[in-house]
């Protein structure tokens, strides 16, 4: 089977030690930026975690400044579309693979 080009081969060592740090990527960003900054899969969750965390931020502000359909439409299907990228970022970070989350997976903040 093949690999996308977008998705990266973690080391299988560092995937069982950091696991939970890369599932916790996903609900606190910063934790593995302390706990595990050896971890290259660990960072790259890390990563994915603070794209997502920042895109909820612009998303609820942007809702949040347009009244009536920003806080009963742009608000609500932006915070859906977070939760469901969460739990995509949760699954392969348990999964123990490094794929990007759609629409914004391909931003990098953290090297």
């Amino acid at each position: 089977m093949e690999m996308p080009v977008n998705q990266q081969q973690p080391d299988p060592a560092d995937v069982e030690k950091n696991k939970g740090m890369a599932i916790l990527a996903y609900i606190i960003f910063f934790i593995p930026l302390l706990a595990a900054k050896e971890s290259k899969f660990a960072m790259y969750h890390a990563n994915q975690g603070l794209v997502l965390f920042l895109a909820a931020m612009v998303a609820n502000v942007v809702g949040a400044i347009i009244p009536l359909i920003g806080w009963f439409v742009i608000m609500p299907l932006a915070n859906l579309a977070i939760v469901i990228f969460a739990v995509l970022g949760i699954i392969n970070a348990a999964q123990g693979v490094m794929k990007p989350l759609p629409l914004i997976g391909n931003i990098t903040l953290i090297s």
